[in-house]
């Protein structure tokens, strides 16, 4: 998806729990639709909660009627729902889930003029072990580039860490065709965050607010677009995973602003900074 523009995002206190406000819409549709999705639904009835959840709030989508340009049609969705193969912008259908599918959902919202913008990846039913060690690799990845994050720390520092937790998790592929992201005003806004050690990248200031984004394979990195001009397949058929988070970095720590609880938890967890604004 297309950035509208070029300027990395400073945004204040004030605006920074805007941003919160946005991710937990997003969080909390996340919640019900990977609670929700189980053997014989369709993914335009995942798709059908994550609406709700929008509605309920007075948010808006970021996903619904996104232009990306190049003569690409708008998105037709609240929701990116990916099965097996498909590694990102899958496009809700009367697809129906089968046990052992796994599943990523990519979902955002705006509160305020703010977006929110979380992946989850999940099992359909039970799974080939491979396949739920590929999703627990990838969001186990995913942690690790949020606990690289740190104000006057680089955006290369992220990369690299995503990627070194890849590899120690196993053999996969790492897309490299697609990153994180800067995120605020716009959905898509710089810096880009690659999932693979890239250089030094961007600072990272307070203030500053980062989509965090590995998309892992249990085969090749290759990866190419459908006749729909959306979705995103592995070249190989392997299975791949997805998991994001928006998150800052404050004076005290880190601030997941897609997850329910800040993300307190898996930080103190991991031995990693909370740091959450006052209200």
């Amino acid at each position: 998806m297309r950035r509208p523009r070029e300027v990395i995002e400073i945004l204040s206190d004030d605006e920074l729990k805007l941003m919160r406000q946005a991710g937990l819409v997003v969080a909390e549709a996340l919640t019900r639709m990977t609670g929700s999705a189980r053997e014989g639904m369709t993914t335009n009835e995942v798709d059908a909660i994550g609406a709700e959840v929008l509605a309920r709030h007075g948010a808006t989508s970021n996903f619904l009627g996104y232009e990306p340009g190049y003569g690409i049609p708008p998105y037709p969705a609240v929701s990116c729902l990916s099965v097996n193969n498909e590694v990102v912008h899958g496009i809700p259908s009367d697809r129906v889930l089968k046990k052992g599918d796994l599943l990523s959902i990519d979902f955002g919202a705006i509160v305020q003029g703010y977006n929110g913008d979380a992946a989850r990846s999940v099992i359909i039913g039970s799974a080939d072990p491979a396949v739920v060690a590929l999703a627990q690799a990838t969001e186990a990845s995913l942690w690790a580039g949020i606990g690289a994050a740190r104000v006057g720390g680089t955006i290369g520092e992220i990369s690299a860490a995503v990627e070194r937790s890849v590899r120690r998790s196993g053999h996969y592929g790492i897309v490299r065709d697609f990153t994180g992201h800067g995120i605020g005003h716009h959905m898509h806004q710089p810096p880009d965050i690659p999932n693979y050690r890239c250089g030094r990248g961007a600072t990272i200031a307070r203030g500053m607010c980062l989509a965090i984004e590995p998309m892992v394979t249990l085969g090749r990195d290759r990866v190419a677009t459908l006749e729909d001009e959306w979705t995103v397949v592995t070249v190989d058929s392997s299975v791949a995973a997805h998991w994001e988070n928006t998150i800052t970095v404050t004076s005290h720590g880190l601030w997941v602003l897609t997850e329910e609880d800040g993300g307190e938890a898996m930080l103190t967890r991991l031995g990693l900074p909370f740091g959450p604004l006052a209200d």
